[in-house]
């Protein structure tokens, strides 16, 4: 499920007429040595295909609206070789509707001071045709990434492969769909939100169908179906049967592979690529899904509790974006509050995100306090450790804001035999006690999505690209 469809990125390299076609030769020839060199370094998460150069405000535009129609390119990264007069780059800019980033580096490395000459200098005019495009970009408020630096330096590389996953993600915010099996949970306002708009400024769709929809496709799963799925839990996860009899922990195991089957066949029918579902609405479920819910994340399916239709699809945009890789819906639950170990734990009632494991998941079954239902079961593991962001999507009435906080997490040291679900521990940034109180005043709400594989700077470039506000919090 987190697969998006083959992408690319087109490279479209500026220049003009002026300088005569022998040096346009050796800008194209230039670009291709770059573009290979590039696809092969693999750290690009996807290919980058040249272009012809963008020498006429025709050619550019052409290529802006190719770009636009074709659904596997993901966006543009331009490169000045040359001076390229910005006026060319206007009507082309302007209609470009994908991810732009602008590579502001040169062909060489240094400059060749033995041999230097006024021809070396016209064919070699980063410097020169960045500062040009920059500005026409910033007058057409375009809200494109900028990287600097040598082109062969792995750290300028990684930019541009952080940049693509962001750029692929945007693309997919367009075609992210929420099925919200029943509605948001009674008298809670962060899961709340204006699905109108939300559609508008970030491409999502969000549907509502009752708990008695989902329960027909509960119906209909096969017994011999729910026994192969049980055989493929026995080899990922260890069994932990606790007070149960080995005969009432297996029938709780596999309703819950029951409703995996069901959901991901209802989602999948549907086109559906995120879900919530809401403890207080279970009419005809035994249990409140749990195992079935971890077990659809780990598969790249975006899910929220509660009815939390925002942080679903926050949680499948993320998980895009990171190759689903320790990315996962969260919540805040307890403090730490002991001098010099401040933190936060982190989990929820059952729905916690196997790609965020650190060690082996175990099975277990155990009451839930809420809901009314049998005792469900669910994955059992503790968080891994790693640096990294946890973001909150809020609606202000007025407009949606993003609030994003750098997180250090760490595996626990302490065991926690009573507790029946994972968990995760953090401290954040800048410190426990700043990072709290700003989480709280700027509207922070307890449902979010943390990465261990996403930075700040990935998040604040889609919030440019949907014309997000976002507040950060290191």
């Amino acid at each position: 499920m987190t697969t998006v469809g083959t992408k690319e990125f087109w490279f479209v390299v500026g220049s003009q007429h002026l300088y005569g076609e022998e040096a346009l030769a050796e800008v194209k020839a230039h670009a291709q040595t770059m573009t290979d060199a590039l696809n092969e370094s693999g750290v690009l998460p996807y290919p980058l295909v040249l272009q012809d150069l963008a020498v006429t405000a025709d050619k550019i535009t052409s290529i802006m609206k190719e770009v636009n129609y074709r659904d596997e390119v993901a966006g543009v990264i331009t490169w000045m070789h040359t001076f390229s007069p910005a006026k060319m780059w206007i009507r082309g800019t302007k209609l470009l509707q994908k991810p732009l980033l602008h590579l502001a580096t040169q062909y060489n490395e240094s400059i060749p001071w033995a041999t230097i000459d006024m021809d070396f200098m016209n064919l070699n005019q980063a410097a020169h045709g960045d500062r040009e495009y920059g500005f026409i970009n910033a007058r057409l408020k375009k809200q494109n990434k900028i990287v600097v630096g040598y082109w062969e330096r792995p750290e300028v590389q990684q930019q541009i492969a952080d940049w693509m996953d962001v750029a692929v993600a945007y693309n997919e915010s367009f075609a992210i769909k929420v099925a919200r099996f029943g509605d948001n949970m009674r008298n809670v306002g962060v899961t709340e939100g204006d699905k109108v708009e939300a559609q508008i400024q970030f491409g999502w769709t969000v549907d509502y169908f009752g708990i008695g929809d989902l329960v027909q496709y509960v119906n209909a799963v096969k017994d011999e179906e729910i026994d192969d799925l049980f055989g493929e839990y026995a080899e990922l996860y260890d069994f932990d049967y606790g007070t149960y009899s080995k005969e009432d922990w297996e029938a709780s195991v596999k309703v819950q592979a029951s409703y995996e089957i069901a959901i991901k066949r209802f989602l999948d029918d549907g086109g559906y690529n995120a879900f919530t579902t809401n403890f207080e609405d279970l009419y005809g479920m035994k249990q409140l899904p749990g195992l079935a819910v971890q077990r659809l994340m780990a598969q790249g399916y975006g899910f929220a509790g509660e009815g939390d239709w925002k942080t679903a699809a926050l949680d499948r945009l993320l998980k895009v974006m990171s190759h689903n890789q320790s990315t996962g819906f969260m919540e805040d639950y307890t403090y730490e509050l002991a001098p010099g170990k401040e933190s936060v734990l982190q989990s929820h009632m059952l729905e916690v995100d196997p790609t965020l494991a650190s060690n082996k998941p175990k099975i277990i079954v155990s009451p839930l306090g809420i809901g009314n239902r049998e005792d469900p079961a669910r994955l059992v593991f503790d968080g891994q450790a790693g640096e990294g962001v946890v973001v909150s999507m809020a609606d202000f009435g007025t407009h949606y804001k993003l609030l994003i906080n750098e997180v250090t997490a760490f595996e626990p040291t302490v065991p926690a035999p009573n507790l029946p679900v994972a968990r995760v521990l953090w401290n954040v940034k800048p410190n426990f006690q700043d990072g709290v109180k700003a989480w709280i005043e700027n509207g922070g709400g307890h449902h979010t999505v943390v990465s261990l594989n996403l930075t700040t700077d990935q998040i604040v470039s889609y919030a440019k690209l949907v014309d997000l506000e976002y507040v950060i919090i290191k």
